[in-house]
């Protein structure tokens, strides 16, 4: 069991929780993400990236957004309750540009909606290694912004808000100064993280300008280590567990088709879960 040191409601739909986990804490890098089960009984298995850690008191931060039966059911636990576990950290980590002898740049952080927190230990670990680091946030509109402040703090001048109607900052896609600072020059490396859709599309800018782009998947995931095959991708033509292989991969070479097709396989399923409601206890007893 994993104690709830904090929660808090970033919107309706989006919970930041801190938990302790302090293996995880000690040994997670930036990229990687872990397996959360909200009770040990009946819980489903699905994987958080994890959005903070502080390895000196032994925590994680997870930002998550409730969708799903699992995610209602996590976001409903309190502060000094328990996650019944956290397994972890999972995934290979991201290659940070300047920390392995490559000289730093510039890197585009781009991050749609919940998309923000997984992109956040990123942009702070390539602040850390010395490049220049814009961010561009977008939201369908202003209430749904995640960790702006946050964000901030790394890229400063350079954070860009996009919303979908205007709210707060420019009113767009995320896309349009993606391809502005492109068409501009000098960016070494884009990282992007969000909606599938929003991925695809940034991949699709940035590839006519010859600018690496990596992406992170959240695919369907059960175990976590590779073993049931059902977060498999097709990349450059080859089939990739995002668990194992990834999460991170070339957005250029990802199959966003068949990624979409496989994401879209337990919608039925996805949807009985999250809206039954047993009626056990309403049905009228048999008459004799």
């Amino acid at each position: 069991m994993n104690r709830i040191i904090s929660k808090t409601m970033l919107s309706e739909s989006v919970c930041r929780m801190t938990v302790e986990a302090p293996l995880v804490a000690r040994a997670r890098k930036a990229g990687q993400f872990v397996i959360v089960m909200a009770d040990a009984e009946l819980g489903e298995r699905i994987p958080l990236t994890i959005g903070d850690a502080d390895a000196a008191a032994g925590t994680v931060t997870l930002v998550f957004q409730t969708v799903g039966a699992t995610t209602a059911k996590l976001a409903a636990l309190e502060e000094g309750g328990a996650v019944a576990a956290v397994l972890g950290p999972l995934g290979r980590p991201t290659e940070i540009r300047g920390e392995n002898g490559e000289k730093p740049g510039h890197v585009v952080c781009v991050g749609g909606g919940i998309g923000v927190a997984p992109l956040h230990p990123i942009a702070q670990a390539l602040k850390a290694a010395g490049n220049k680091v814009t961010v561009i946030m977008g939201a369908r509109t202003e209430s749904l912004f995640v960790m702006e402040d946050e964000m901030r703090a790394i890229a400063g001048e350079n954070l860009i808000k996009i919303t979908d109607d205007g709210s707060s900052g420019r009113k767009g896609l995320v896309t349009e100064p993606l391809e502005e600072l492109c068409r501009a020059g000098g960016v070494d490396e884009v990282i992007a993280i969000g909606p599938p859709v929003m991925m695809k599309f940034c991949c699709r800018t940035t590839e006519p300008f010859g600018v690496k782009t990596t992406v992170s998947l959240n695919t369907v995931m059960i175990d976590g280590t590779g073993m049931c095959g059902g977060c498999r991708v097709s990349v450059g033509g080859k089939t990739r567990f995002v668990c194992v292989d990834g999460p991170e991969f070339d957005g250029h070479q990802v199959d966003w088709a068949q990624m979409a097709a496989r994401m879209s396989a337990f919608k039925a399923q996805e949807a009985e879960a999250r809206d039954h409601a047993c009626r056990i206890g309403l049905i009228p007893p048999r008459k004799a």
